[in-house]
């Protein structure tokens, strides 16, 4: 034994594994590894799973994605017919915020001055203050969102709005003239008469476009808690009636010579036609024939006088002719004419007869009230269109 023999030994003793053989590539399979063969190995190469696997993991991954897409389709679809409501309950509060300026203010106002006893000054001031007030609810009304779904009683809802500015502007700038003692005062009266048309105009579109089609709107979007409110502009049907406005405003206009109602004012009242002219062509009455160019519009001139002891407002003149195809018939009012003067007014013939027609003209200037005479207001020509 060495000396080395008789020594302990301390450290583990290391042992060497042999070296692992390496496979041998089947022959012709190109160092690919047999399916299923010994050795344990994984199938398909290092780290791909069985085909039936990955089919089953491409299935799930597909599904979660439709999945994922439906929510989707679902919260977009959600988020805008909740949008869509908003807009639609939004748009009906707008309408009725103005609708309420509108009956509660404009209307309510105008008509209480139009049937106060205030001075001329106070009625003219507060009628202008309701002019803004309705020429403000007019812009509102054409500066609102509307959604698609009433494009339709949105452009109604505006002619609604326009229709009732336009007849407080007018009235307001009749107003100064029908409460005075000028002698137009009844023709402003009746204009303004006029202008309740229009406002009773409004309420029918309103009450007949408007609120159905908002109505319908809403319900549409299953939206049950909103009311669309009634519009009622015109507080009574009687104001369409000139007697009665004339009857609120200037009660005394109402002896207006030329109205035919009433009691005229004293002194003599008429008119007499002087002349009447086609072109250069001087008429001659009765059955002298007076040959006329066709022409479109004819301008037939009317010379007339006043021949009595007050002035007349709202004098008509009227030309008719018969014997042609049709009847052709044209009017023409005067505001004015002045106690013993004279004057002439063009009225154009829209349509003519054809050429070589022998026709019949009347030309008459209507009596006014407290007119005696007529005998002079109307003459007769024979006219040959050529």
């Amino acid at each position: 034994m060495s000396f080395f023999d008789d020594e302990p030994d301390d450290e583990p003793t290391r042992v060497t594994r042999p070296a692992r053989p390496r496979r041998a590539a089947p022959a012709g399979g190109g160092g690919a590894r047999p399916r299923g063969g010994g050795g344990g190995g994984r199938a398909g190469g290092a780290g791909t799973p069985p085909a039936d696997i990955a089919r089953r993991r491409q299935f799930v991954l597909f599904g979660g994605l439709a999945v994922v897409a439906i929510l989707l389709i679902f919260t977009v679809r959600s988020c805008g017919s909740t949008r869509a409501k908003n807009a639609l309950k939004d748009y009906n509060r707008n309408v009725t915020s103005i609708v309420q300026s509108s009956d509660g203010e404009v209307s309510k106002q105008l008509f209480d001055v139009l049937g106060g006893t205030g001075s001329q000054r106070d009625v003219q001031v507060a009628v202008q203050q309701v002019r803004l007030e309705a020429e403000n609810d007019a812009k509102r009304a054409k500066e609102l969102d509307a959604p698609s779904a009433v494009g339709t009683a949105q452009h109604d809802f505006e002619m609604v709005m326009n229709f009732r500015e336009a007849g407080v502007t007018e009235i307001a700038e009749q107003l100064n003239k029908a409460v005075s003692s000028q002698p137009g005062a009844q023709d402003a009266i009746r204009r303004i008469a006029g202008q309740m048309q229009q406002f009773l105009a409004s309420d029918i579109v309103y009450s007949q476009r408007v609120k159905p089609l908002i109505e319908d709107a809403l319900k549409s979007k299953d939206i049950n808690d909103q009311q669309v409110p009634a519009s009622k502009f015109l507080p009574s049907i009687g104001w369409l009636d000139p007697d009665q406005v004339s009857t609120k405003l200037n009660p005394s206009a109402s002896s207006d010579s030329s109205t035919g109602r009433g009691t005229p004012k004293p002194g003599t009242h008429g008119h007499g036609l002087l002349s009447t002219k086609i072109g250069a062509t001087t008429l001659q009455p009765g059955s002298a024939i007076n040959k006329v160019t066709t022409a479109t519009p004819l301008p037939v001139e009317v010379s007339y006088a006043n021949q009595g002891e007050n002035d007349e407002t709202n004098v008509d003149i009227n030309v008719t002719i018969t014997g042609g195809p049709r009847r052709i018939s044209v009017d023409k009012r005067l505001n004015q004419t002045k106690a013993g003067t004279q004057g002439a007014v063009t009225i154009n013939l829209p349509t003519v007869p054809p050429k070589g027609t022998s026709t019949v003209m009347k030309v008459t200037i209507k009596p006014v009230n407290g007119e005696i005479n007529t005998t002079n207001n109307t003459s007769s020509y024979t006219v040959l269109f050529q």
